[in-house]
């Protein structure tokens, strides 16, 4: 087993370097990175990418040494490649798509009319389901042009690094909102302590909210060991 993880590691990095890198998920994982694993490891099919189309199943059947296939119609059909684009009469700024967007291609705050950066957008269409009032339309930009020869190796590293980017992003908030939530229960807990209560009947209010202090600020300790490892 030892043997091998670093030849599966070493294969799976090849098969991500083929990849669109559009993190769309139609393959049926979380993102490229996880597909290419699968595909390394024996657990996923290489013709599962519908952005990449037909070349892209072609230059993975090379790379492996397989017969080629066509596309899978489960995963979805190869197409010109669109951009997102919002209508900003109809947008609500409730920024469910801004939180749907695997390379952070849309901007805007809360209430606020929301903007696509056509530019760095892969055309995943994860941002058009969250959208409650149905404001997000994807509109084709390549006329003919499908799959590969509606992409780039430039675009597909653009977006690779805009993905990474926000995950390191995400990890960094979430650390600072359970640094955030632990100060707001340690001041809670430090007045739940400085408090003097005159009778029994206070003493136990004091003891029951102290508890629930307590164990809410322990559930954050948790949160925060495991996020460090």
């Amino acid at each position: 087993m030892e043997h091998n993880a670093p030849q599966a590691a070493s294969l799976a990095d090849q098969i991500d370097a083929l990849l669109p890198q559009t993190q769309c998920t139609k393959c049926g994982y979380a993102g490229c990175r996880p597909y290419a694993e699968a595909i390394a490891a024996g657990q996923a099919a290489h013709n599962q990418c519908p952005p990449g189309g037909a070349e892209g199943v072609a230059r993975l059947s090379r790379l492996l040494g397989r017969a080629a296939s066509p596309l899978n119609p489960e995963n979805g059909v190869e197409r010109a490649r669109p951009v997102a684009v919002i209508d900003p009469q109809r947008c609500i700024g409730c920024t469910l798509c801004i939180q749907a967007c695997p390379v952070d291609a849309i901007v805007g705050a809360a209430k606020r009319m929301h903007v696509v950066l056509a530019e760095q957008c892969t055309g995943c269409d994860l941002c058009v389901p969250p959208c409650p009032v149905d404001c997000i339309d994807m509109v084709p930009v390549t006329n003919d042009a499908t799959g590969w020869d509606a992409w780039s190796p430039g675009l597909a590293a653009q977006a690779r690094a805009r993905y990474e980017s926000r995950k390191i992003r995400l990890v960094r908030e979430a650390a600072e909102n359970q640094e955030r939530l632990a100060a707001k229960a340690a001041g809670k807990l430090r007045e739940i302590e400085a408090e003097q209560p005159a009778d029994a009947a206070g003493q136990a209010e004091r003891t029951r909210k102290k508890a629930i202090v307590e164990a809410a600020l322990a559930r954050v300790r948790a949160a925060q060991t495991k996020e460090t490892r």
